[in-house]
């Protein structure tokens, strides 16, 4: 489908038919999961956005915009419609896209708010237009969205929000991805001020430059976590959440951090860091009585923050994008 800017925005003029229509529940992410930034990523469960895919008979692709954020409606500049265009690129072009965004993950929120919309994207127009795309296809697809929204084409959120569990990016010339399915009783609580840090800014900010010493230290984190997960070794896991190189440059963006994660440890957390590039925090811990107490302890040390906040508290989402009534 050749698109020009004539046929990306729908005509209202123009009577618009609905051909077929599907509803897809995109689910909220948590990256680099401490140490392994741009590499990591996993799904939460049930907590996301919704997306009403509609084929229409007038050709071009329509963004309608709900619930949270101020989400530009031009396809060229919604993570979305990137998607879309992609997508749409060698479709017959008699017909059109119209894809309604219910958005329940505020931008910049730290917990993949352009990855649900760039992944659920990818899933839901494949499932529309009854496309065989393979996984790392629809993973390339959500990536193009992904780099409107932070000037670089990673995995680590769209990766999960499309194959749910954990998922590990081991390269990316050519994308090697891998599904690593979490330890039945491991659940995460996350924290949500309501502040907007934008992942291309958090971005820049990082060191250019890593000292050997910590690099080594970081590996051994990440190869442990990996382990850890593998193994459904729970210390091993704690062991390995330590962030030495990003937590360090990122923490000064999110008021009371280090408060948040002594609050988490000291109520049984595996482990506890940034959620992304923030402001959302997240913790790991075994078992949801944990992970509840860990929510009161958050909740306690922001509550007179004067700071609005969202608590939740997830197990690992095992199904990631999917098909909803």
């Amino acid at each position: 489908m050749q698109l020009n800017q004539e046929t990306i925005i729908n005509q209202d003029l123009k009577e618009n038919i609905v051909i077929e229509e599907i509803k897809v529940f995109a689910p909220a992410t948590v990256a680099n999961v401490g140490c392994a930034f741009d590499i990591l990523g996993f799904a939460l469960e049930n907590i996301g956005d919704e997306m009403i895919f509609r084929k229409t008979s007038t050709p071009g692709i329509k963004i309608i915009s709900k619930g949270l954020g101020n989400l530009p409606t031009n396809p060229e500049k919604n993570v979305a419609g990137v998607v879309a265009i992609e997508m749409m690129k060698n479709e017959d072009s008699s017909f059109g896209l119209e894809i309604e965004i219910n958005k329940k993950i505020n931008p910049g929120s730290g917990i993949g708010s352009s990855a649900a919309s760039a992944s659920g994207a990818a899933f839901g127009i494949s499932k529309l237009l009854n496309r065989n795309y393979s996984t790392h296809e629809l993973i390339h697809f959500a990536m193009q969205g992904e780099k409107l929204a932070s000037g670089a084409e990673h995995a680590d959120n769209v990766a999960p929000a499309i194959t749910g569990e954990f998922a590990l990016i081991r390269g990316y010339h050519p994308l090697d991805m891998i599904v690593i399915k979490a330890p039945k009783n491991l659940y995460c609580t996350v924290i949500h001020p309501q502040i907007e840090i934008k992942t291309k800014e958090a971005r820049e900010m990082l060191p250019k430059e890593v000292a050997l010493k910590d690099a080594v230290i970081q590996w051994g984190n990440v190869a442990g976590l990996i382990a850890g997960l593998h193994q459904s070794n729970y210390q091993l896991i704690g062991r390995s959440l330590q962030d030495i190189i990003i937590e360090p440059q990122r923490a000064k963006l999110i008021p009371g951090f280090y408060n948040l994660k002594m609050a988490a440890m000291d109520s049984g957390a595996l482990g506890c860091s940034i959620s992304g590039s923030g402001p959302s925090v997240f913790a790991l811990s075994e078992g949801i009585e944990t992970a509840n107490a860990i929510k009161a302890a958050f909740d306690k040390v922001y509550f007179d923050k004067g700071i609005d906040y969202h608590l939740f508290v997830s197990a690992i989402g095992k199904t990631g994008s999917r098909l909803i009534q």
